[in-house]
């Protein structure tokens, strides 16, 4: 009706809708609901964070980012309000250039992870695989490890050729960030990693390494998640002219963007980065924090009061004050047999 009163009286509009024109011009001039009110200020704020996202962010992530923020909203709440104004995630696309080409005179290592990405800690199970990157000067190729307890890209290499050199460099930079101890390395069968010159290395670092089956992307799909992640949020959203603007797109993407920043559903709706520092800090307050006085991690359960010892310190590294209690001395007033007072 407003956008024809200029053509039409309101009577008119108002008797083709069958309203009354005072009805109308009632609710013409009611100031916007609460709950309007609240949409409008939380519509901003879903804005921004999809904008921060690089406008790869849906809802789940939308909803961990405003929480983090201290926003208690629902999530379809939030889904309305994208829907209404066109905000959505990017899905992701199917990859057509191969890889993985097997080399039949090499020996794949054995499969040690049969499917089974989890790990309690960092460092225990690494997953890594390579693809390409399109640009107007020709197929450039990345070479990623990551680590499958916290998700973070702890190895990456890009170059112009798919040889061992590339995902040997990848594992270097893993290897010298994160100084590993009989690290699984799982890939798939790429003569990349059936090579000769990475079985060594992967030797003189100690690194184990793993090899899932020919031609099944489950056998390796942590890396093909990461990659089609990739694909969907960068790739298939940019062009480059060169291979040097390629590379400082990846690199952007990954240290920029993924490891410290993008949340994961895997691990709590946390970025990787964020992730593993929590992890840093509550096993650092579980080792010299204190609470009410007490060291943690030294004492009895709460139905068994901590007893002192019987002969000797307290065995517990941990242990404090009350843990070794002080040697009672005897008087001091009565100087012993045989020992002059000074």
């Amino acid at each position: 009706m407003k956008a024809n009163q200029a053509d039409f009286p309101v009577r008119t509009l108002c008797k083709v809708l069958h309203v009354s024109h005072s009805g109308y011009y009632e609710w013409f001039h009611r100031p916007a609901s609460a709950r309007a009110a609240a949409n409008v200020v939380l519509l901003e704020h879903i804005e921004q964070a999809h904008r921060a996202s690089d406008a790869t962010y849906g809802m789940p992530r939308i909803h961990a980012e405003l929480v983090d923020q201290g926003m208690v909203v629902g999530r379809n709440r939030i889904a309305r309000l994208m829907r209404a104004h066109g905000l959505r995630g990017v899905s992701r696309r199917r990859a057509w250039c191969v890889t993985t080409r097997r080399d039949k005179r090499q020996r794949p290592a054995p499969d040690l992870v049969q499917r089974k990405f989890a790990a309690t800690a960092i460092n225990q199970l690494w997953v890594a695989d390579m693809t390409y990157i399109p640009t107007w000067a020709g197929f450039c190729y990345l070479a990623v490890v990551l680590d499958v307890f916290s998700r973070k890209v702890v190895g990456w290499a890009f170059g112009q050729q798919q040889t061992a050199d590339l995902v040997i460099t990848a594992l270097n930079m893993a290897a010298q960030t994160r100084k590993p101890r009989g690290v699984i390395h799982h890939s798939d069968q790429g003569s990349q990693y059936t090579s000769l010159e990475f079985g060594a290395r992967c030797a003189q670092m100690g690194v184990r390494p793993s090899m899932g089956s020919v031609g099944d992307a489950y056998d390796n799909a942590m890396a093909e998640s990461f990659f089609a992640s990739l694909e969907c949020e960068l790739i298939d959203r940019r062009s480059w002219k060169t291979i040097a603007e390629a590379r400082m797109a990846v690199f952007t993407w990954i240290e920029g963007w993924y490891n410290p920043r993008r949340r994961h559903s895997g691990i709590g709706q946390m970025s990787p980065i964020n992730f593993e520092g929590e992890l840093r800090a509550a096993a650092a307050g579980q080792c010299t924090g204190a609470e009410d006085g007490l060291t943690k991690g030294c004492f009895a359960p709460v139905d068994k009061p901590p007893q002192a010892p019987m002969k000797g310190p307290s065995a517990c590294p941990q242990a404090g004050p009350l843990d070794n209690p002080a040697p009672q001395h005897a008087d001091t007033s009565q100087t012993p047999t045989g020992v002059t007072s000074m």
